[in-house]
């Protein structure tokens, strides 16, 4: 048995959830969102709440069970609060800006790096040194995180390069002398 699975989802006010077959749809002030729940998974809503259950008890539907609930719950979570990661740019004349909807970066290559933001996310730059990228969608927001910090990942020896907020990166020692 699931111990996620079994969680039900709460809707709050102001947000729209419609069941149609095995097609999830959640509507908020944030945006709408859908998805497709597998097969082998039932979805039922009583009131406010959402539950989760087993069709089949076969071993993909046990995998999918846990899988379903986070992603539908993920949905709900996005259309009411959205949801944002923050980046940091470390090193000497690396520094981000907003042009239009576009990000520029500037992380001491030859030329600055533009990044326009997939639909449904959005950038903020509060510091030049500082990125927030907003959306509605989690696994969107952390893939285009993802990409941009894959840009200049830290290095182990000055610490140069993106990271994420409040990550520790691992510093090595030098060469002896």
């Amino acid at each position: 048995m699931s111990r996620i699975g079994k969680k039900t989802i709460a809707v709050p006010k102001g947000v729209t959830v419609t069941l149609d077959g095995q097609t999830v749809s959640v509507k908020g002030p944030k945006g709408e969102s859908s998805w497709t729940v597998a097969e082998e998974i039932e979805v039922t809503q009583e009131g406010d709440e959402l539950s989760l259950g087993l069709r089949t008890d076969t071993q993909r539907g046990r995998a999918m069970w846990g899988l379903s609930r986070t992603l539908v719950d993920n949905m709900v979570v996005g259309v009411t609060t959205g949801f944002e990661k923050s980046l940091e740019l470390v090193g000497v004349g690396y520094r981000a800006a907003m042009k239009g909807n576009a990000l520029s970066l500037q992380l001491g290559f030859s030329h600055e790096v533009d990044i326009d933001p997939p639909a449904g996310v959005s950038f903020a730059v509060p510091k030049q040194t500082e990125i927030k990228i907003l959306g509605s969608d989690k696994q969107a927001v952390g893939q285009i995180a993802s990409v941009i910090r894959k840009l200049r990942p830290p290095e182990p020896y000055k610490g140069k390069g993106v990271r994420y907020a409040g990550e520790k990166v691992r510093r090595k020692e030098g060469k002896k002398k």
